[in-house]
């Protein structure tokens, strides 16, 4: 059985595969940006952001010379930030330590900051035909379901399990074609809720096929808890320039901006939240006026629940604080800000 499925799974993807415009090229650098982009990102909105990054940064070298405000801002939408952080590192990394020029073995591409196990097997196999097998998540689904594996996928033996099958089934003649074809396969053909069985090239040697049990796998062990959590933002204006804080290590958002922010252990209303000490302390107690309040849909991130309210706030003069930075409000789009916070802008 094992010996079908990679020349099955080539004839596949030879008539079925995406054309897409990284599996165009060789450069290691182009083919590394395109697996960062396309980590949590559809391929859909993915592209869009794969030709501005290679239209503003061609190389890596150029990548690493910008600064990281500006790899942000051109990251902006994409959510998942530390991606663009690490981008930003990894590249600089390159040219600091391998003098410009992108590794070539496994191990030196997995040495970069941000790059795990399947992302240096991906750029070693499709830029230099090494032979490591990928395992992203429709491998994952492909050989859960080609072998009935009960063993949850994001558990220790489950990872292990899963990578040594990968390595075993890999077409080491031809690892960057196989990779590229058994993705695809998931991604098109084998889906997470709707796979086309009718149609599948491996039907009859699919043993999840046989026993009825192709949306149940793969198996994942317990959901993390969502946490909620309330942010109550202040958009504090003068009429002419408006304040922003950057967001520090530690928790979402890293190196983003945002308006004042005041989190709340609940949900509260303007008048409450006006009675804070945090509120007093940063107008200062002058005088202000609430315009406008935006309360925005929950916005969910992977393991928070957030409950935000933007407020408009008129006040004569801004106030000062080391950790805000104020500036003209026409410049609020030269910032990189959360998605949340451009949905809120979008609407203002």
């Amino acid at each position: 059985m094992q010996s079908r499925i990679a020349p099955i799974l080539i004839r596949w993807y030879e008539r079925h595969g995406r054309r897409l415009p990284w599996r165009e090229t060789r450069d290691p650098y182009r083919i590394w940006l395109s697996e960062v982009i396309l980590q949590q990102t559809r391929v859909q909105q993915g592209w869009s952001y794969y030709e501005q990054f290679t239209t503003h940064y061609p190389t890596i070298q150029s990548l690493a010379a910008a600064s990281e405000d500006e790899v942000l801002k051109l990251w902006q939408g994409l959510g998942y930030y530390s991606r663009a952080r690490n981008l930003h590192a990894a590249a600089r990394q390159v040219v600091e330590h391998f003098d410009g020029r992108f590794p070539d073995t496994y191990e030196a591409i997995r040495s970069l900051r941000g790059v795990g196990d399947y992302t240096a097997a991906a750029i070693a196999s499709m830029a230099y035909d090494l032979p490591h097998a990928v395992v992203d998540g429709n491998v994952y689904r492909v050989l859960a379901r080609l072998f009935d594996i009960e063993t949850p996928i994001d558990s220790t033996e489950g990872r292990k399990g899963f990578a040594t099958l990968a390595e075993e089934l890999l077409d080491k003649a031809h690892p960057a074609t196989y990779n590229q074809a058994i993705m695809d396969f998931g991604a098109v053909q084998c889906t997470p809720q709707h796979p086309d069985c009718t149609a599948c090239p491996l039907a009859d040697c699919c043993l999840a096929h046989s026993a009825g049990t192709v949306l149940q796998r793969p198996i994942k062990q317990g959901h993390t808890k969502v946490r909620d959590r309330y942010f109550n933002y202040l958009h504090l204006t003068d009429g002419h320039a408006t304040l922003l804080h950057r967001r520090t290590a530690g928790d979402i958002w890293q190196g983003l901006y945002e308006f004042p922010l005041i989190e709340t252990p609940s949900e509260v209303d303007f008048i409450t939240l006006s009675r804070t000490e945090a509120f007093t302390q940063l107008l200062g107690g002058q005088p202000f006026q609430l315009t406008a309040s935006q309360r925005m849909p929950q916005h969910l991130l992977s393991h928070q629940r957030l409950h935000a309210t933007f407020h408009r706030v008129q006040v004569e003069a801004l106030p000062h604080h080391s950790d805000l930075i104020a500036i003209p409000t026409e410049r609020l789009d030269d910032y990189a800000v959360s998605r949340l916070t451009d949905r809120y802008l979008a609407h203002e």
